[in-house]
């Protein structure tokens, strides 16, 4: 008994995440910086990890920020706000030498070159902690104030006085428009081939919710969204001729799509600049609406009813020979094309192969335009 109550404690734990939207919500004070969060669906970033401490700012701060500046680099900015390690009021003061860097999850988008990702923490004198941009030459602008929430050693969520800075970060620019441009610098330069010569492209620039493809998705979902989604996501295809949706399975950090004929892991992203993200998959999305769902083994065909019961029963006849009237059975002859015995399952079959042949074109078509807030990309068509 005390073993089963254990483990259900334990499973409890687990599944009692840190969701940071709930942590802020009852700190009006802090709404602005929540808001932020959620569009730039940093918010799903931060509950994914499992030890985390974020660096609120008040809503005069974050106006401060968010004022002159698009989202994609609000988003930026804001990565650069969370630590990928667990700091409450107690260690902060506690910091070996006295200074430390912590790295951030602007580090790991693969935009922040050196150490522009890293966070400069320092236990002044007089009690104060100091946090700036790691970068060599960064004043310390902006001072710990005080502790929101903490939820050892999960996630801490801290208030300081001013955002971090680091260099280049508010200068980066918004995301393109041009949606082949990237792809080609990506690798993919035969799928931006095909947008350009479709005029998908323009489809992109000018107006992206009139081309309901499978391999989009008609809101801005970055990788950390994809990692904690757990229905299955509607995509630019879906329509009321069938869902065209995609269910997610997670293993560690990678993400694998799976649409009921088959599945194709996230391999990389592409770009990822609000409200466009860009992402690479290993293989072609089949929708099942369009390809049928994935083939079970289908049962043979029934054996053949053989003539042979109705000769090894014979009905009872006279002793003597057979009456002259009746000549011998014919010998057999070629069934004609067509007959019952092997022309229905060949002309089936010939049609399967026919209707397939009229969807797998247009469908292969189909799931290579891509448009919307968030793409996938088959690499392997680079």
């Amino acid at each position: 008994m005390h073993l089963l109550l254990l483990t259900l404690s334990l499973l409890s734990l687990s599944t009692n995440a840190h969701n940071i939207t709930e942590i802020l919500s009852p700190f009006p004070e802090y709404s602005l910086c929540n808001s932020y969060l959620s569009q730039t669906k940093l918010d799903g970033e931060i509950n994914s990890r499992e030890t985390v401490t974020v660096l609120v700012l008040n809503n005069a701060a974050m106006s401060s920020l968010a004022a002159k500046h698009p989202l994609s680099v609000i988003k930026n900015a804001l990565s650069l706000h969370i630590l990928l390690d667990y700091y409450d009021g107690a260690k902060l003061h506690q910091i070996s030498d006295g200074t430390t860097t912590s790295t951030t999850l602007y580090q790991t988008t693969g935009n922040a070159p050196g150490n522009i990702g890293s966070v400069n923490i320092t236990d002044l004198k007089g009690g104060k902690v100091g946090f700036g941009s790691a970068v060599p030459g960064s004043a310390l602008d902006s001072f710990y104030a005080k502790e929101v929430k903490k939820m050892p050693y999960s996630i801490s969520v801290i208030e300081i006085s001013n955002p971090i800075i680091a260099p280049g970060i508010l200068t980066a620019p918004a995301s393109s428009a041009n949606i082949t441009a990237m792809l080609e610098k990506a690798g993919c330069k035969t799928f931006a081939a095909l947008l350009r010569s479709t005029g998908v492209e323009k489809v992109f620039e000018t107006a992206a919710d009139k081309a309901l493809t499978y391999h989009a998705l008609p809101s801005y979902s970055p990788f950390g969204s994809l990692k904690t989604t757990k229905d299955p996501i509607s995509t630019l295809a879906t329509s009321g001729a069938g869902k065209f949706d995609l269910t997610v399975s997670t293993s560690g950090d990678e993400v694998t799509l799976k649409t009921g004929v088959g599945s194709s892991r996230v391999a990389s992203t592409v770009t990822d600049s609000p409200p466009l993200c860009v992402f690479t998959v290993d293989s072609l999305l089949l929708p099942a609406e369009l390809f049928g769902k994935a083939p079970s083994p289908a049962p043979g065909p029934a054996p053949a009813t053989s003539p042979a019961p109705a000769v090894s029963t014979p009905t009872p006849t006279p002793a003597t020979a057979p009456s002259p009237v009746f000549s011998p059975p014919a010998p057999p002859m070629e069934s004609p094309e067509g007959s019952p015995s092997e022309g229905p399952s060949q002309s089936e079959d010939s049609k399967s192969d026919k209707a397939a042949a009229a969807v797998n074109t247009p469908a292969l078509f189909k799931a290579l335009l891509t448009v919307s807030a968030s793409v996938v990309v088959s690499v392997f068509l680079s």
